[in-house]
């Protein structure tokens, strides 16, 4: 059965092209052009993933980024801001964006975008087979993509489960902005303040003191490295 996408961008010429390129990728695509339309949609009949756009009548996308990330199932989305706007860009994956494209952009960017969002939304590891990592009353399952601290259960977004994973497969190991970029994103090239926003929103669920973290330290000049912690 096709995956479903819920598009939601007001201008129609955007939303036919995307709708079009989507679903000739083979996903069953389904459109709405508000913020309050959107969320009555997902209440409905629960989407695989969102392309939300920022600019929206009635909720704009950033109210709509925070009300769905209310939601148990953590349904991935892929924001839409318009080029320069990255206040915008950065509130959005603090409310908890998996990925953001500027407009204009290229539709097959877009269809990459959410393939691979949706590849790890699905269980699909880049990277090596599953593992359990544990260190400090942390504990990381990367195969149904699990993460608990002192045994409750951390929400995380798919992209805060990713960069925790891999930082923890490398601890104490010095990690670029651009590394873990390319290696948790799969970009080449980015804005890097994506990886500080998801390092900030991972910290305030994983540290005692997120002002002063112990786990995920930065490496100033470089980037982050991960700390085991002794418990």
């Amino acid at each position: 059965m096709a995956q479903r996408v819920l598009v939601v961008d007001d201008d129609r010429t955007v939303s036919d092209v995307v709708c079009r390129y989507l679903e000739h990728a083979g996903y069953h695509v389904d459109h709405v052009g508000d913020g309050a339309a959107a969320l009555a949609a997902v209440a409905a009949a629960p989407p695989q993933l969102v392309v939300l756009d920022v600019m929206l009548p009635v909720l704009d996308g950033l109210e709509v980024c925070r009300r769905l990330r209310q939601r148990p199932d953590g349904v991935p989305i892929v924001m839409l801001t318009a080029r320069g706007d990255e206040a915008d860009r950065i509130l959005g994956l603090q409310l908890g964006a998996d990925d953001y494209l500027s407009k204009p952009f290229s539709p097959r960017e877009l269809v990459l975008r959410v393939r691979s969002v949706l590849r790890r939304a699905g269980g699909e590891q880049v990277t090596a087979a599953a593992q359990v990592l544990d260190d400090g009353g942390l504990t990381v399952s990367t195969g149904p993509r699990v993460a608990r601290l002192h045994g409750r259960e951390l929400a995380l977004t798919l992209r805060e489960f990713d960069l925790l994973a891999h930082l923890m497969q490398h601890p104490t190991r010095a990690l670029s902005r651009a590394e873990l970029l390319e290696r948790v994103w799969g970009w080449r090239f980015g804005d890097q303040s994506t990886v500080t926003v998801h390092v900030r929103r991972l910290r305030e669920k994983i540290e005692d003191d997120p002002a002063n973290p112990r786990r995920i330290v930065t490496v100033w000049g470089v980037g982050y490295r991960y700390e085991p912690v002794d418990d």
